[in-house]
């Protein structure tokens, strides 16, 4: 049965023992998971994992924990700059698994601004990083995943042929790197269905707001010009099992109970 999760990103202006408060109310309201944002004021420490733990798995309510993406590029051509932004995400993995999560999301890397020079270099560093956080989180036996990021922003993995040219060249490695399908980005690009249709199988986790199609508002659900009822229909018919994770900014109650009512 397809659960009801919510990001922390509606409350990443918040100290995290605030934004934890304001989320204690979610079995009442039907939010059963929480997905974890290591960033800004809620990077993850061994404290603040101790919260967290007391807080949500203490009460059975699962969590995932979305790798941190403030100035993180893992195909940056810039062997001292990609050196830190890989650590920084191995600190992440480390720490994330002491939550047991069902998953950790990451970005894809970013197009370099002389990429056009330097031809395939940064898609050759992003599936290099790719199979690095591959390999350490199999050392932990922590399932990842990778988002589809939307237009007009310069990553290298944006729509479904992005993804089919990248599995392509990562499936020679025996990977089995899941997606973390965001369709509110997937909307901008015209391609929900298109996602749903080609990667329903590697579809482990999703990530739901709204827009109007022309940019990443983050809005409610219902707020924009999705089409919820026949997004949740699709969902269900490649017989998704995991966590549908408001990523809203705002309307968050109301978002809550809108998918309530399509589940």
């Amino acid at each position: 049965m397809v659960r009801l999760g919510i990001s922390t990103l509606f409350c990443l202006s918040k100290p995290l023992p605030d934004a934890i408060k304001r989320l204690e109310h979610l079995n009442r309201i039907g939010v059963s998971h929480v997905e974890v944002v290591d960033d800004g004021p809620h990077e993850l420490s061994v404290r603040r994992v101790g919260m967290l733990r007391r807080a949500f798995l203490d009460r059975n309510i699962s969590l995932s924990v979305h790798a941190p993406f403030t100035d993180i590029n893992i195909a940056s051509i810039s062997p001292v700059i990609r050196s830190a932004v890989m650590k920084r995400l191995r600190k992440s993995i480390e720490i994330s698994v002491q939550l047991d999560p069902e998953c950790w999301v990451f970005h894809p890397g970013i197009r370099s601004a002389i990429g056009d020079a330097l031809k395939g270099l940064d898609w050759k560093i992003n599936l290099k990083s790719t199979c690095e956080l591959l390999d350490l989180a199999g050392k932990y036996g922590l399932r990842i995943a990778i988002e589809n990021v939307p237009d007009p922003f310069p990553f290298l993995l944006k729509r479904v042929e992005d993804f089919e040219r990248f599995y392509g060249v990562l499936n020679a490695y025996g990977s089995e790197l899941g997606i973390a399908f965001d369709i509110g980005h997937a909307h901008i690009n015209g391609q929900v269905d298109k996602f749903i249709e080609r990667f329903g199988s590697r579809i482990i986790h999703i990530h739901v707001h709204d827009n109007d199609g022309s940019a990443d508002t983050h809005l409610g659900i219902g707020f924009g010009s999705i089409d919820w009822a026949d997004v949740i229909r699709a969902i269900k018919e490649i017989n998704y099992r995991g966590a549908l994770v408001i990523e809203s900014k705002d309307n968050i109650e109301g978002s809550i109970q809108t998918l309530k009512r399509l589940i």
